[in-house]
């Protein structure tokens, strides 16, 4: 390897880091907000959407989601991204869909277990979820539900064949 690549590589490194770093210090201030924010504020939704696409803020999103005394629309957002983006990390990944199956089980909020069920087809490598998403999709009491885990079966399966839906 030349002088060049070795600069190359480690101008890359270096910028990949430096972008981390913004991505975790954007992430810390916008979870620092939503925190602040007084339970119903609608802004923690909007803050969600801004976290969208942010890796470092995953492991909030999973926690929000899973928070039956959160903010229905704040937990609606979290479990879209969660869907849109899921963890590559395994370990994140399955905390991740167990947590959308805690609010698939929130008897209060109807809202967000239509949205947690839509959201888990990419976390069915994990046999629990699998199960109880046929279970949802065949005996929920609600047909919207129903209706959004038979959805997420079907992408499931497409992910599986297109090799998109991760580990």
């Amino acid at each position: 390897m030349n002088d060049t690549n070795l600069t190359t590589t480690e101008a890359t490194a270096e910028a990949t880091a430096e972008a981390t770093a913004e991505a975790t210090a954007a992430a810390e201030h916008l979870i620092a907000e939503f925190r602040a924010l007084p339970a119903d504020s609608d802004r923690k939704r909007e803050i969600i959407t801004e976290l969208d696409a942010n890796a470092q803020a995953l492991p909030f999103l999973v926690s929000v989601v899973a928070d039956h005394g959160e903010y229905d629309l704040a937990r609606v957002e979290s479990a879209t991204v969660l869907r849109l983006w899921p963890p590559a990390d395994p370990a994140l990944r399955h905390e991740a869909g167990r947590a959308l199956l805690t609010a698939l089980r929130d008897p209060e909020e109807d809202l967000v277990r239509q949205y947690a069920a839509m959201s888990l087809a990419p976390y069915t490598a994990d046999p629990v979820v699998a199960t109880v998403l046929n279970t949802t999709a065949r005996a929920d009491e609600d047909p919207l539900v129903r209706d959004s885990a038979r959805f997420s079966i079907e992408e499931a399966r497409r992910l599986q064949e297109t090799g998109a839906g991760g580990p």
